[in-house]
């Protein structure tokens, strides 16, 4: 994801990531169980603040990340509106039949799709994968044959694509996308790439057990990661301004205090 797009270094990118990584599965978990539709928006609205003024990235580049998110939000919101059960009925017509507990769910399964999606991307745009695994190596102790092979793998992905365009170029200039169908196009650059993806899987099998990846024997890092003032600065954001954002949903909701349990 940061490969595509260019943004600057925030304070966001010196997070701990596997601290980082567990604080927002933490707060998945934290979204699932919130039923009240006011704590719901505020909690996409701390969610959005971070998302818009910390990770870096443009307006433009945000907007563009954001759109196939906010039509999930459209489209899970609208059928939970629009086909949801209710008693007190708004509209209604034909199959369409909105009541006002159909909309208050449909708002908020839509924010918590939102949060979620929003969540990820904070993840994704402000995380190197490569001191993500050497934090979970350092952090979570997470065995380092399982975390190489891991980057090994990522590290791959941009291989195979300059494999795949090689492939393709190659088999423009002989003549052969023309020739044939797309099945038969398909099986002519399947086989090459599976067969370059187990030589090079092999190649990397064999080099991680030269180097005795399966020993376990403690390993020295070529990167140290650590913990820094920013992760508590982190933890706080989300402490002081979730809790805010809770006493304002009780205190002056703006929205129906409907449970969408209920």
């Amino acid at each position: 994801m940061n490969s595509l797009f260019s943004g600057k270094c925030t304070w966001l990118h010196s997070i701990n990531p596997s601290l980082k990584l567990l604080t927002i599965l933490s707060l998945f978990v934290f979204a699932i169980n919130i039923h009240n539709l006011n704590f719901m928006v505020g909690f996409s609205c701390v969610i959005l603040t971070l998302f818009i003024f910390s990770t870096g990235y443009s307006y433009k580049q945000l907007f563009l990340l954001s759109l196939p998110f906010l039509f999930v939000f459209l489209s899970t919101s609208s059928s939970m509106i629009l086909f949801g059960k209710g008693e007190t009925i708004l509209f209604k017509w034909a199959y369409v039949r909105i009541s006002e507990e159909s909309l208050i769910r449909g708002i908020h399964l839509g924010f918590r799709a939102l949060s979620f999606a929003m969540l990820g991307l904070i993840f994704a745009l402000t995380t190197k994968p490569v001191k993500l695994f050497y934090s979970l190596m350092q952090q979570l102790k997470l065995p380092p044959k399982f975390a190489y092979s891991f980057m090994a793998a990522i590290r791959l992905i941009p291989i195979m694509i300059e494999e795949y365009q090689i492939i393709m170029n190659a088999q423009k200039v002989r003549g052969f996308e023309k020739r044939n169908h797309f099945l038969k196009r398909i099986e002519r650059l399947a086989i090459p790439l599976l067969s370059q993806c187990i030589r090079r899987a092999y190649r990397i099998a064999v080099s991680m057990e030269a180097k005795r990846f399966h020993s376990n024997r403690k390993r020295t890092y070529y990167y140290e990661v650590g913990f820094s003032r920013n992760d508590l600065f982190f933890i706080s954001y989300f402490l002081i301004l979730l809790g805010l954002a809770y006493l304002l949903s009780i205190q002056y909701p703006l929205l129906p205090n409907t449970d969408v349990r209920n």
